[in-house]
């Protein structure tokens, strides 16, 4: 897939965010409808995303439009409740119950019209907040969108899968599923509604993503707001206004914010003591990261070590 010059920062630092926080799809659930069906599906703190393969359905989120999807289209949903129906002004019937109740990842309700897949995105024990935080609610990639081609080979792949019962099936499609997640927010942040305000628009910012970039390239580098403005070309005061307005956070409280969070999953892996991670991770004083630790998570460092 071509990658837009704008969209080069987004993928370092999203690939940066999306190994350290161990982000794989954990659940991928298959969804086979016909005639007039609902289901709603709970608020949960992760991540989701939800594919047509086949027909076409409604997605409806709280305090929006319904929005209409067809074959090819994928979008991501964060942590909001959500329906999918063949009509949206149908009552939805609880989706997440009919799937444990019947003990299966395939719901089959009635025919094949629209068939869609879904998936849950789980995080490091404790770790999806940050990413949570900034990213959209919700996120559409429609199939006919400028670079969607990947996204479309990724579905089709997953359509076969899904009807094979090869060795190692449910394996590679959940590789398959983490790919697609990748592929969809690149999608996503290398068209020009991506621009916007929040973490993806910033990355994709000519000036703010440098920053961004040179903050996950080297998180242990002594950052200050001048330095970083300096990176971004402009001044203090109007770097600040700008990173904050896009990021939602001001420079440094974003630098503190990712330090922290790659500590936590650094030290929940195991293998480190506390005074090596402090250091990676930029934090010269055990004692002010230990300080910083415990008024992000509530808890010390040390009792997030995993043995």
């Amino acid at each position: 897939m071509n990658v837009s010059q704008s969209s080069r920062p987004m993928i370092g630092a999203l690939s940066d965010v999306l190994a350290a926080l161990d982000a794989h799809v954990t659940r991928l659930t298959r969804l086979e409808a016909a005639g007039d069906w609902a289901l709603a599906f709970p608020a949960l703190d992760r991540l989701k995303f939800v594919a047509v393969l086949r027909g076409t359905c409604w997605l409806m989120l709280p305090d929006r439009d319904p929005q209409p999807m067809s074959k090819g289209d994928v979008c991501l949903i964060g942590r909001t409740g959500y329906a999918v129906a063949s009509n949206p002004t149908l009552p939805p019937v609880d989706g997440a119950r009919l799937f444990d109740e019947l003990g299966s990842d395939v719901l089959r309700l009635g025919g094949n019209d629209t068939v869609m897949l879904g998936g849950g995105v789980t995080f490091a024990p404790g770790n999806p907040v940050f990413l949570l935080d900034m990213l959209p609610a919700f996120l559409l990639v429609p199939g006919r969108s400028d670079g969607a081609g990947a996204v479309a080979n990724i579905l089709a792949l997953l359509n076969d899968e899904a009807e094979r019962a090869d060795l190692g099936n449910e394996l590679v499609s959940a590789r398959l599923a983490d790919v697609l997640l990748i592929e969809a927010i690149r999608v996503h942040a290398g068209n020009a509604d991506a621009t916007g305000v929040g973490w993806l628009g910033a990355l994709t910012d000519r000036r703010i993503g440098r920053a961004l970039q040179s903050i996950h390239a080297d998180i242990a580098q002594p950052w200050t707001t001048a330095r970083l403005a300096g990176i971004a070309g402009m001044s203090r005061a109007a770097f600040c206004a700008e990173f904050a307005r896009r990021v939602g956070k001001a420079p440094l409280s974003y630098v503190r914010a990712w330090r922290l969070t790659l500590a936590r999953a650094a030290l929940a892996r195991g293998g480190s003591d506390v005074a090596r991670v402090a250091a990676e991770v930029g934090y010269t004083s055990q004692s002010a990261f230990g300080h910083a630790f415990r008024r992000a998570f509530g808890t010390s460092p040390k009792s997030s070590t995993r043995p």
